[in-house]
């Protein structure tokens, strides 16, 4: 069975503080084009210490440039923060720049606490995020009116190959939207979400498609690998995810129990907190090549885009290396 296999990198800091970090994601993402991933996505992330990309526009610009073949994309931009018509002239200048290696991956999570979000969004305006989706979709199409057609506003430059435009979420309603809007989808599966989530996403996504669409399905997990079984798990150690629940009903997901707290400090909602085992796929080669076999089978993802919450970057990178080992070794397969 063929699993196509990409990565999702979120430049972890360690030691070395940012700039070492956003060096290492270069590095990563050249190592990752040798070996034959299929696409390379950078992440937005403020007011962190403990990840540092928060312009993936600007890193895919350099990713692009420092690669030759990989898709280069972003996992994602936070589309609440910003001006859809902005950022579909942001992608389309990529999209002249690397034809046919860009992607747009769009999330409406915030990225961060509320003092940042409240910084990102001064003068901002009132659309919804659906307006602003059905707006991105829009301008990156160059979907003009037809009664409208010349005071309507274009992105420029004009592509002949825009950015391939794709929906983060971990929910069914997510699924829903990604379907109704003709988006390709990626569920968010290492934000701890459960497997029930994920089959109700994949049965939203699946039912409410255009029959003249043609979707792409990517299934995102946290997976690390190591020579043994017991090595991998060592690299796992106390990992957990943390979850605000807020009395509105909406929830957010956290690496850290003190990240949850200051941003329930910050939002002046009504909130729980609730601590649970991070939702991490571990061990050899041979042991992980049989659980995304499995998971290939059982839910049928168009691809499997990886994250490795290894802060250190020579693991983080032997276990990028040792995954793909796992599907073009033939001592692994045999």
């Amino acid at each position: 069975m063929n699993v196509k296999l990409s990565i999702l990198d979120q430049s972890p800091i360690e030691d070395g503080g940012g700039e070492v970090a956003l060096r290492d994601t270069v590095k990563l993402a050249q190592k990752a084009e040798q070996l034959g991933y299929y696409r390379f996505w950078v992440s937005e992330h403020h007011n962190s210490d403990s990840v540092a990309g928060s312009a993936p526009e600007v890193l895919v610009s350099y990713l692009l440039a420092r690669t030759n073949t990989i898709r280069i994309g972003s996992g994602g931009v936070m589309l609440q923060h910003y001006s859809p018509y902005k950022v579909a002239e942001t992608f389309n200048v990529l999209a002249a720049l690397a034809p046919g290696r860009v992607d747009l991956g769009v999330g409406k999570g915030p990225g961060g606490l509320p003092n940042s979000t409240k910084a990102l969004q001064q003068g901002g305006s009132a659309l919804s995020f659906e307006e602003k989706l059905q707006g991105l979709h829009r301008f990156i199409r160059n979907d003009l009116r037809e009664d409208n057609e010349l005071t309507e506003l274009r992105a420029v430059p004009a592509v002949k190959k825009p950015a391939d435009l794709f929906l983060l979420g971990a929910s069914g309603s997510s699924a829903r939207l990604a379907a109704e809007s003709n988006l390709s989808y990626v569920f968010a599966h290492f934000f701890n979400s459960g497997d029930s989530l994920l089959k109700e996403a994949i049965t939203e996504y699946r039912t409410y498609w255009k029959e003249d669409f043609q979707p792409t399905f990517i299934l995102a997990l946290s997976v690390i690998v190591a020579e043994t079984d017991e090595i991998a798990q060592s690299l796992v150690k106390s990992m957990e995810v943390v979850k605000i629940h807020f009395a509105s009903g909406k929830s957010l997901t956290f690496t850290s129990r003190e990240h949850a707290e200051q941003f329930a400090q910050q939002s002046n909602e009504e909130c729980t907190i609730s601590v649970k085992e991070a939702n991490i796929l571990y061990g050899s080669k041979e042991t992980i090549r049989k659980r995304l076999l499995d998971i290939q089978e059982i839910y049928n993802p168009d691809e499997i885009m990886i994250v490795t919450p290894v802060a250190n970057f020579e693991k983080r990178l032997e276990s990028f290396v040792l995954l793909k080992e796992a599907f073009f070794d033939s001592t692994v397969q045999n």
